[in-house]
């Protein structure tokens, strides 16, 4: 006891700089800033536990991880390895490559109308639906609840029979975009989404944690989705099309989407092997503006929207992501050559600008932290911090003296910037439950 009370003293009395080596005092510092910002997550139930994954094409720079795979006080620690309900990012992590794939091998084409493969939708008003409207959200197609009699069958029949009032080129995040694109996958490879992705990707690219359908013996090491089991996808429709869908029903790891960001960052290729093609990346992250330009996407990918909070105020225009409901979000800069990814257990479903602010406020640290060195300062001296960040509470812990201390002076600031910038996407309204709901944006031209 009184050695542990003679290294609070130690800690107390000289500066970090004495006690840590310059890099592993740098390394703290990150680690604790992400630690606190978690931290507070957990303490006012906006999630359960998560895990921060930042890292660059070489590979990770730094991670960390809060909170148990469950609520049992003896469960395991969550960690890189844990697997979690990735929710929408299933959008981007398989349909999009797996689309992208069969583009490259000159199977489909984005121009494609969505009658050519689904003849379901000849002499309706949406044959004339593209491939390419599909993976921007611009279909005009609106969302429904599915039942488990012929799932697929039925959606594809009420999509094609849709009176929407919502007009093809209009912007409409919707998950029926991707339950098509996942169908068309089958449709043209003769092999189910699942099954594609796996021979395709996954395998290639050695994530030995990514996958649809996990298996009972790794529900131990799933982190469960409220209301739902462990392994079990929380995604209604997706259940009832058979935990594989366009939309969700991906599992994945942070260490594995940690090698898929390094994919994306060069171009396609990993440790000398390549899985995508140049070509096809770069289609997959070329900016398409809806509109006036406040709305940006990629095929798939999210670049400025409604939705881009973790992209937060220091990203580059450049980059791309996406989010899942669950509590996942994954977004990537090429011009900084940074990727951030968090996968949290989400409590709280409600409070959704809490938790996108969490998204943000974390992005905002990795690329002041790794890319932009006293940029963070610089942009936080132009506005004050809500009072009420000031006055939460440090979680008493034996060597958290100076993460406090850190991350105190660092979230002040962040929360200021992220307060700044949420003003700025007010205008857009909130996404309500799971389905996202704003303004039409004219897909014209690319950005």
């Amino acid at each position: 006891m009184r050695l542990i009370y003679g290294f609070i003293a130690i800690c107390l009395i000289f500066p970090a700089s004495i006690i840590f080596a310059s890099d592993d005092a740098q390394v703290y510092e990150h680690v604790a800033t992400i630690n606190y910002l978690m931290e507070r997550a957990i303490s006012n139930n906006l999630i359960a536990g998560g895990v921060v994954v930042i890292g660059d094409h070489s590979g990770i720079l730094s991670s960390t991880a809060r909170g148990r795979l469950n609520a049992n006080p003896d469960a395991p620690l969550l960690d890189e390895q844990t697997m979690f309900d990735l929710a929408s990012l299933t959008k981007v992590i398989a349909t999009t490559p797996a689309v992208m794939k069969l583009l490259d091998e000159g199977k489909i084409s984005l121009t494609d109308p969505l009658s050519r493969w689904f003849p379901e939708f000849k002499g309706s008003e949406r044959e004339s639906i593209t491939i390419l409207n599909l993976l921007t959200h611009t279909s005009g197609l609106a969302d429904f609840d599915m039942s488990t009699d012929q799932a697929m069958e039925t959606a594809i029949r009420k999509a094609a029979s849709e009176k929407s009032p919502q007009r093809v080129n209009g912007f409409k995040y919707a998950d029926i975009n991707f339950i098509l694109l996942g169908e068309l996958v089958h449709r043209v490879s003769g092999r189910t989404l699942n099954a594609f992705c796996h021979d395709e990707l996954y395998a290639p690219l050695v994530v030995p944690e990514t996958m649809f359908l996990p298996t009972p013996d790794l529900a131990n090491r799933i982190a469960p989705t409220l209301g739902g089991t462990s392994g079990t996808v929380q995604d209604r429709n997706a259940r009832c099309l058979g935990s594989v869908a366009g939309h969700a029903g991906l599992f994945s790891s942070a260490r594995d989407l940690a090698r898929f960001a390094r994919l994306m960052l060069d171009g396609g290729e990993i440790d000398g092997k390549r899985i995508l093609s140049e070509q096809a990346v770069k289609q997959m992250t070329s900016p398409l503006s809806c509109g006036s330009g406040t709305v940006v996407r990629g095929l798939g990918w999210d670049m400025n929207s409604p939705f881009s909070a973790p992209k937060g105020r220091l990203f580059s225009e450049a980059s791309f992501g996406h989010t899942g409901y669950s509590g996942s979000s994954i977004w990537i800069d090429p011009k900084q050559d940074l990727f951030v990814i968090l996968l949290t257990t989400r409590l709280n479903y409600q409070d959704v600008r809490s938790f996108n602010r969490l998204r943000r406020d974390i992005s905002t640290i990795a690329v002041a932290e790794f890319r932009q060195p006293g940029n963070l300062q610089q942009l936080a001296a132009l506005v004050t911090a809500p009072p009420e960040i000031s006055r939460i509470p440090a979680r008493p812990h034996l060597t958290a003296h100076r993460s406090i201390r850190v991350a105190s002076h660092r979230i002040r600031m962040v929360a200021a910037l992220s307060e700044a910038h949420t003003k700025s996407h007010r205008q857009y309204g909130k996404k309500s439950g799971k389905h996202h709901h704003h303004k039409s944006h004219s897909l014209t031209h690319r950005a």
